[in-house]
């Protein structure tokens, strides 16, 4: 390529650059990072369950995330300033190149990264709302599974002593024992409330988020009574499981699943709403 032609390109390039709007040009990059991130969890649980489970299940993802990568991405394609910097191109295509990768982790990364600088740059409200939405929907599909793989060991372990103190059981680290002594239970990953903890914290910032919530004394308080009642309602339904050998077949069951998990979504809903009834009240 010739130096006219390299010139060509560069002034096609920066004038593309200069017309394009931010909220489309981020946007597109968030959609295209969250659908990277979320495909890989399509395809095993397709593979494993078949497509009709598979989309009854949401794909093993939290409807919650689902809502929320949308509810970020149309906040941040709300703004219609024109102009991107010639960095932030370097900064797509670098996004770009992490996403394709078939690592689904390094799509969230990306996605973190992405958010935080929106956050940090964005003169126009609804995009750092949006990039507020998305950086909180990595927590729940990358860093509380990070958090995880380092700290499982005692995560499980405060599962155990919850449910061990409500059966009155002997429990030795993850393992309790079955309260009529038929057996000893095992509090394995999936069944852990770190995963649906950070459900309940991806709501209330996609809610707040969504309405404008104004920040007040009480912002804590709901997220944190959301927190709790799904440690409450997991624990319980554990503990429901650890009574005997039947209790633990009817409430492992796909029933039992669904409704614990209905139970979860409404608490936490119904929490995150209730937080941000006056933005709501004012709308109507």
């Amino acid at each position: 390529m010739t130096d006219s032609e390299k010139s060509i390109a560069r002034d096609s390039v920066s004038h593309v650059a200069k017309e394009l709007a931010r909220g489309e040009f981020f946007a597109g990059l968030f959609a295209l990072g969250c659908v990277s991130g979320l495909v890989s969890h399509v395809i095993q649980s397709v593979h494993r369950h078949g497509w009709v489970e598979a989309v009854l299940g949401t794909f093993g993802i939290s409807v919650i995330v689902w809502i929320s990568c949308a509810a970020g991405v149309s906040l941040v394609l709300q703004d219609r300033t024109v102009g991107i910097r010639s960095s932030e191109l370097v900064l797509g295509a670098i996004f770009v190149l992490l996403v394709l990768l078939p690592i689904g982790p390094l799509s969230w990364l990306a996605v973190t990264a992405l958010s935080l600088y929106v956050i940090n740059t964005a003169d126009v409200s609804s995009s750092r709302r949006g990039a507020f939405i998305l950086l909180a929907s990595t927590v729940p599909m990358l860093w509380s599974r990070v958090l995880f793989q380092f700290f499982a060991e005692r995560i499980l372990r405060i599962d155990a002593s919850l449910v061990g103190w409500i059966l009155s059981t002997h429990r030795n680290g993850d393992i309790v024992d079955f309260a009529d002594g038929s057996g000893v239970l095992v509090i394995l990953p999936a069944c852990s409330s770190l995963a649906n903890v950070s459900l309940a914290l991806l709501c209330w910032v996609t809610v707040s988020q969504l309405v404008s919530h104004k920040k007040s004394t009480y912002d804590l308080f709901w997220p944190l009574m959301a927190c709790l009642c799904v440690v409450a309602v997991n624990v319980t339904r554990i503990s429901f499981m650890g009574l005997s050998q039947w209790h633990y077949a009817m409430f492992h069951s796909s029933w039992g699943d669904a409704v614990a998990n209905t139970s979860i979504l409404g608490l936490i809903l119904g929490f995150s709403v209730l937080g941000v009834r006056r933005e709501l009240l004012q709308r109507i």
